[in-house]
């Protein structure tokens, strides 16, 4: 898969931002791949508006990276990220907007209350049961199919993984102080000698 298409980058800096395990964010990659037909661009749902007027939850059609659709939808997203979606629903275009609702939606369970935890841990990654998070079984297999390239994409880049601090090496100890070298004094017996020999000779020239 191609992790720079589209708003890729921006959908797997906002799992890293909500602490998404990898094979949690893959799935939402793959969702996203999914429901904007490849583009990986927020998009509303496909039709004429004549054709989108006909439907019962228009004029909240849908709308994102995950199609959220319906005024429920529109005011739990609205309610959760402090933005009047409900008034202005083209809010949901917004990229940064909708990688949000995608990711935490699909984390905390708002589109049909089944959440990512509950098919994808550390310890499994039910990618077809996943679907339920988001509609059902439709395309459940084929979407599965995309998950488990974002995984392996995923791993390649590092995602999630930080870097091991380089260990410190461990400072030399100390060399201990040479000790200061002096002249030793003079020896008391020396001195008495020299001033010996001056007396000596003073007295020898009297």
């Amino acid at each position: 898969m191609d992790l720079d298409k589209g708003h890729t980058r921006l959908i797997i800096d906002t799992c890293l931002k909500h602490g998404l395990l990898r094979n949690q964010a893959a799935y939402v990659l793959a969702t996203a791949w999914h429901e904007t037909a490849h583009t990986m661009k927020p998009v509303r749902e496909y039709g004429g508006e004549a054709y989108l007027r006909k439907k019962k939850y228009y004029p909240y059609v849908g709308m994102g990276f995950v199609q959220l659709t319906w005024l429920e939808n529109y005011k739990r997203a609205s309610k959760e990220l402090g933005v009047d979606f409900v008034s202005d629903p083209k809010k949901l275009l917004d990229p940064v907007y909708s990688a949000e609702i995608l990711v935490i939606g699909s984390r905390d369970g708002w589109f049909t209350t089944k959440k990512l935890s509950d098919y994808i841990t550390l310890a499994k990654s039910n990618y077809v049961a996943a679907r339920k998070i988001i509609n059902g079984s439709d395309k459940a297999t084929l979407i599965a199919g995309y998950a488990k390239e974002y995984n392996l994409d995923l791993k390649r880049v590092g995602y999630g993984e930080k870097a091991s601090p380089v260990p410190s090496q461990p400072s030399p100890a100390p060399k201990p102080a040479e000790p200061v070298k002096r002249d030793p004094e003079p020896s008391t017996v020396w001195w008495r000698a020299f001033i010996a020999a001056i007396f000596a000779r003073l007295r020898k020239g009297a």
